[in-house]
This record gives C-alpha cells, structure tokens and sequence, in this order.
C-alpha cells in the first residue's frame, strides 16, 4: 500500500470514528439503569437544565447520628452527567463528624476541603497500609476506586468539602451499616468480625439491625 493510499485510509478512519461521537447523552431517568449508565433522552427534548444543577450551594442537614451529610449531584439528580465518567457531591460535617469507612465500587474519588479540617485515609488491599492525613482548607486528596476509606471532622468547626468521583453513578457501601444495619444474622456477624454477643447487640441498636 503506497503511502497515499495509507494517508486517505487513515483520514476516512478518523472521519468516521469522529461522526459516532454524540456530544452528549443526558440520562432518560424513565428508562431502568442499565451497565453502562441510561439510555439517551432524546436529543429534542433535551433543555438547558439538563446540564445545570443548583442543589450544591445549600448546607447540608448534619443533625443526625454521623452529624455529617453528603448532598449528590449524580446521574439521578444531574441528567446531564449520564457517559461522562463524572460527578459531585457537598459534604458537611458538624464537629465530631464523621462518613464512617466507606467504599465506592463504581469509581475513584478526589476530596476537596474549602472550610474546616477533615482527618481523612484510605486502607490498601494488598497490604492493608493505611494512609492518613488531616486536610486544611484547600488541601486535596485521592481515594482509589473500591478502598475502604473514611473522613472525620478534625476541628471544632464545621468543615465542607467538595467531592469528585470518576463516575455519575460511583455506588456507596459503608462497613458499619452493611454489617448492623440489616437482618444479617448476630450469630455470623460474631463470627466473622471477632465482635462478642454484647457488642453486635448494642450495634445493631443503634444502626436499627435485626437478627
């Protein structure tokens, strides 16, 4: 193949691969979620508003048992994000605040701390090494995909961040509810968790767990 040939093959590839790009594919929230996100709303009756959403500029409710609150901007409430590969979220932590440890199996994540202080880490997979640091106003740090991590309010303020995650729909499953929240039996999480009857009782009290 003479390297003109090469060079009009080339260009008819990139054409064509650049004409299957859509600019975009907000989410049709009446259609179920599939793998690989939603399905497209279609392209007339999408708005502007498809692409905007205001609920991050309000604080939180912190009057809760973690006295911490994460208000999303995923694909459920940001149409907009559905293929993008991104998302948002507030976080406001009351002092003694906590997200108590915590994954995200859909995708990474990047805190951002704007007031406050936030002791933050995350713990490996491979060798459990835990990696930890306390964050001051416009400190940053990285949580890898699926890694069990946490963040606590280190002051006597309140602290917010913003949050980043590398998918619009990243997923969220935190340890302490996964284990005393539900009706898995008291018996298996004893002997799973090393906890006695007593500890597993009171936990579960207090998460509303039964079993």
């Amino acid at each position: 193949m003479s390297i003109l040939q090469t060079l009009i093959l080339l260009s008819f590839l990139l054409s064509a691969s650049h004409a299957a790009v859509q600019d975009f594919c907000v989410a049709d929230l009446s259609a179920p979620e599939g793998p690989a996100g939603y399905s497209c709303k279609k392209v007339s009756a999408v708005t502007v508003n498809d692409f905007v959403f205001s609920g991050l500029g309000v604080a939180g409710n912190t009057s809760n048992l973690i006295k911490a609150v994460a208000t999303p901007a995923f694909v459920t409430q940001f149409p907009g994000l559905n293929g993008l590969g991104i998302s948002l979220v507030r976080l406001d932590m009351a002092p003694g605040g906590v997200i108590p440890l915590h994954t995200h199996p859909g995708g990474s994540e990047v805190i951002l701390v704007l007031e406050g202080s936030i002791c933050a880490g995350f713990i490996s997979s491979s060798a459990n090494t835990v990696y930890l640091k306390t964050l001051n106003k416009g400190d940053s740090m990285i949580f890898p995909q699926g890694l069990l991590h946490f963040q606590l309010n280190a002051g006597k303020v309140p602290a917010l961040a913003f949050v980043s995650f590398s998918s619009p729909s990243p997923g969220l499953q935190i340890l302490d509810f996964a284990l005393f929240a539900n009706n898995f039996p008291s018996e298996l999480v004893e002997a799973t968790t090393f906890l006695d009857d007593a500890q597993v009782k009171k936990l579960k009290g207090i998460l509303g767990g039964t079993g």
